[in-house]
């Protein structure tokens, strides 16, 4: 029974972990890196094809975002992950894919006008997404699902995005049965829509994150709504409107509770029933899952609504964008109005041409409501840049730029250290991953010196033995090196097949030799046809 961390080992993105029970081969999350990386992450030490089972903390990119790549490359088994998180990856990975055809469409176009550069393939398709995607089951929190003999698990509400969870996972080798507890995202309390993180109490290893371990969000909460209504208010009375770059799953939810509010506590004064535009597809899709999975995921405060038969993101005036028709219409109106449009760090997507639009306007508002990435467009506006670059051309930056500060997702430092600290019993080892590296660094310190706990930090490439609870390898940074260029395109193609084929040859043993016989013969068979290729 082993534990191998593989990725966000002392970075953010990427979270994948690999737990080996008996011959069972599981994988905690397998996200998509984002950004700046600084450390090189270890390969998976088997073959996507032998993979069993994927258990999935939420459905974010940097958890979910290379599942499509794992079936690719020959995995069939189970994706286990809640109701709500099932609902999002139909949504998500459609669109992870997307953008990635859509690169090397563009990359490739490129590629024609230079002889030198050859073409590419996408990393993945919208096939594999939508082959992981029907792979996927979907389970209630607080339920104990057997994923296999010796697997079992449990989602519990983390409070981080609909649907996020913690996942309590029994594993038992050879009579010996073992807990450890994955903490996914931990949610910060009191946020709009979701419940408080739920803790839990027993484990004998625990993987938690540690992404805002080194900071406090402010101790009072900001008045969020009273701060949005007056910035929609001045640029109202100023004739602008106000743009909102805002993530399409989790943030537009939140704002239109907001947004709701405002308008039926009619803050907005003289410019009756405004309109309120969600111009993302993506958004208005994930809009539809928060409404389908309110029962299960909604904190007290938004399921008063629901019990009065109000939906608590819905309001007169919303109205959604769907077609590029429909996107282009909303800048000709002169009507002032509140836009809400991905991607939220403007690197992409809709919000790029209503920035164009609204940027060289005094009288509008950029609002920025999440984090901005350093290096992405909304940093650069953030920060003050007097121009930027849209579709080529220069826009002048004249419209004010405004932030709601304190809205997170994420718990702080406290938020973390009170998960932890509510196991009843002190775990074996607290391993500290998702963080950035001084970051993970300083958590573990605070947890061993002023909290007792045996707190590490992998790197990518460690291996723990959960029996015997000692390391196996204990990774180092300066011991991973830069990679090879993977195999691309077809040849990838081909070699995940061969892996697949592989995996199907190591499962087939206890089979009837009858069986195994026949798969021999078709094996030879086809290998006898396929030499005359590699002999010319």
């Amino acid at each position: 029974m082993k534990l191998t961390f593989i990725g966000a080992a002392h970075e953010v993105t990427g979270s994948c972990h690999y737990l080996q029970v008996g011959e069972k081969h599981i994988l905690i999350d397998y996200g998509m890196e984002q950004g700046i990386n600084t450390f090189e992450n270890a390969e998976l030490p088997i073959s996507p094809a032998m993979v069993d089972f994927v258990l999935l903390t939420h459905a974010h990119v940097d958890h979910s975002g290379m599942l499509p790549l794992l079936y690719a490359r020959g995995f069939r088994g189970q994706v286990f992950t809640t109701e709500a998180s099932a609902d999002l990856c139909g949504i998500m990975l459609r669109d992870c894919a997307h953008i990635q055809m859509m690169e090397a469409e563009w990359k490739n176009r490129k590629a024609k006008r230079s002889k030198d550069n050859p073409l590419v393939e996408p990393l993945f398709t919208m096939e594999d997404a939508d082959g992981v995607i029907k792979r996927i089951v979907g389970c209630h929190y607080d339920t104990e699902i057997e994923v296999c003999e010796g697997v079992k698990i449990r989602f519990t509400d983390i409070g981080h995005l609909l649907g996020s969870a913690s996942i309590e996972v029994w594993a038992t080798e050879d009579g010996v049965t073992k807990k450890i507890v994955f903490s996914g995202d931990i949610g910060n309390k009191e946020q709009p829509l979701l419940r408080n993180p739920i803790y839990t109490k027993q484990a004998d290893y625990v993987v938690m994150e540690s992404t805002y371990g080194d900071r406090i969000h402010a101790a009072e909460r900001p008045d969020y709504v009273k701060e949005l209504a007056q910035i929609i208010q001045e640029t109202f009375d100023k004739g602008g409107n106000v743009v909102i770059p805002s993530f399409a799953v989790g943030r537009t939810q939140e704002m239109l509770y907001f947004l709701r509010q405002i308008k039926v506590n009619k803050m907005i004064q003289g410019h009756d029933n405004f309109p309120v535009y969600v111009d993302s597809p993506m958004a208005v899709e994930a809009t539809s899952v928060f409404t389908e999975n309110r029962y299960e995921c909604f904190d007290e405060e938004a399921m008063e609504y629901v019990k009065e038969g109000i939906n608590p993101i819905s309001f007169g005036g919303l109205r959604l964008s769907i077609t590029s028709e429909e996107s282009k219409a909303i800048n000709f109106d002169e009507q002032p109005k509140v836009i809400l449009s991905a991607s939220g760090m403007c690197e992409a997507g809709r919000i790029r041409h209503h920035l164009k639009h609204n940027l060289w306007r005094p009288e509008c508002t950029v609002l920025f409501v999440g984090y901005q990435s350093v290096g992405t467009l909304g940093r650069a506006i953030l920060e003050g840049a007097s121009e930027v670059r849209l579709f080529g051309e220069p826009i002048e930056v004249r419209a004010r730029i405004a932030t709601i500060k304190g809205l997170s997702g994420h718990a702080d430092k406290d938020g973390l250290l009170e998960w932890i600290n509510a196991f009843e019993e002190k775990p074996k080892k607290v391993f500290v991953v998702h963080g950035e590296d001084s970051v993970c660094a300083s958590f573990v310190e605070c947890l061993k010196i002023e909290h007792g706990q045996r707190a590490y930090a992998p790197y990518s490439g460690t291996v723990f033995n959960l029996v015997s609870n000692q390391f196996e390898f204990e990774a180092s940074p300066m011991l991973l090196q830069k990679k090879d260029k993977p195999a691309t395109g077809v040849y990838a193609r081909l070699l995940a097949a061969g892996q697949r084929l592989m995996a199907i040859i190591k499962k087939s043993e206890g089979m009837a030799n009858k069986d195994l016989a026949k798969m021999a013969d078709q094996i030879i068979s086809l290998c006898d046809k396929l030499d005359r290729f590699t002999n010319y």
